[in-house]
């Protein structure tokens, strides 16, 4: 894969992150690529992603667990900014 459109994308996400949540730790980074990566399945392909749901319970636990988490920092970015 291009070395050059990796790095540019990660910059994306970078940038991404730091304005969705206020900081872009490389954690916080891979929550978000996580959760823009869920999201995107969920919209374009429902059924594969009840699937998933559906063979791993966990994993979608942690997930929603993800989605709380990324929505509460950003209400708090969001607020902090009032």
């Amino acid at each position: 894969m291009d070395e050059k459109l990796v790095a540019q994308v990660d910059g994306l996400v970078e940038k991404y992150t730091e304005l969705l949540l206020g900081e872009a730790t490389e954690e916080r980074k891979e929550k978000v690529r996580l959760w823009i990566l869920y999201t995107y399945i969920s919209k374009q392909m429902p059924p594969l992603v009840k699937h998933w749901n559906e063979s791993y319970p966990d994993a979608k636990e942690n997930m929603k667990e993800l989605v709380y988490e990324i929505k509460a920092l950003n209400e708090a970015h969001n607020n902090e900014d009032k």
